[in-house]
């Protein structure tokens, strides 16, 4: 009995995205090349990221929050928008637009990897917690660890998905976190000083 063809996956390739983000995550990459690298895949990759937003804009509504919720939606929305705008122009000016697509898509699959690693970091400081550690101290160790593994993270995949030197992988993770930076609290910034 046939089962017929392998279902693809959002990734675009065959198999679980899941999977592929975790082999991502710990450093296999070889798995970055099971994203696709169609318009279609950077767009089912955006997906999730942007059901969380509408969610967070939904249960603001539902709370009455009226046309407050969006002019707080403009902010994470940024911060949504600006690391793929900022790193296409980055790539482009070194000469990989043609793998920025594959790059974005993998990127934007992976950030789900940091709610998965706050919550074991959680569980893990919250036993040292229970053996002694300072809640100071288990929460600077948390945004530590956190932090250096997502800039970690966001320069293997351009490494390795861009094919570019560990230097200009370096210097893309640095201009687009400085850029989304600026883009979202640079009008906040600005509008506190106008006032």
């Amino acid at each position: 009995m046939s089962q017929g063809p392998p279902r693809q996956s959002a990734t675009g390739q065959q198999g679980s995205v899941l999977a592929t983000i975790f082999r991502v995550a710990i450093g296999q990459r070889a798995a970055i090349a099971r994203f696709g690298g169609t318009k279609r895949a950077f767009l089912y990759s955006m997906a999730p990221l942007t059901g969380l937003l509408l969610a967070g804009v939904l249960e603001g509504l539902s709370r009455g929050a009226g046309a407050r919720v969006l002019m707080d939606l403009l902010v994470p929305l940024c911060a949504l928008l600006a690391p793929p705008v900022l790193s296409f122009e980055i790539a482009r000016l070194m000469g990989r637009e043609d793998r920025w697509t594959r790059f974005a898509t993998a990127f934007n699959w992976c950030q789900l990897a940091l709610p998965v690693l706050g919550i074991v970091l959680l569980v893990i400081l919250g036993i040292a917690r229970s053996a002694g550690m300072p809640e100071a101290s288990a929460a600077g160790l948390f945004i530590l660890t956190l932090g250096i593994y997502g800039l970690w993270l966001h320069w293997f995949l351009a490494r390795h998905a861009l094919a570019l030197s560990g230097g200009r992988a370096a210097l893309l993770v640095l201009g687009v976190n400085l850029g989304t930076v600026l883009a979202v609290l640079g009008p906040r910034f600005l509008g506190s000083h106008f006032e």
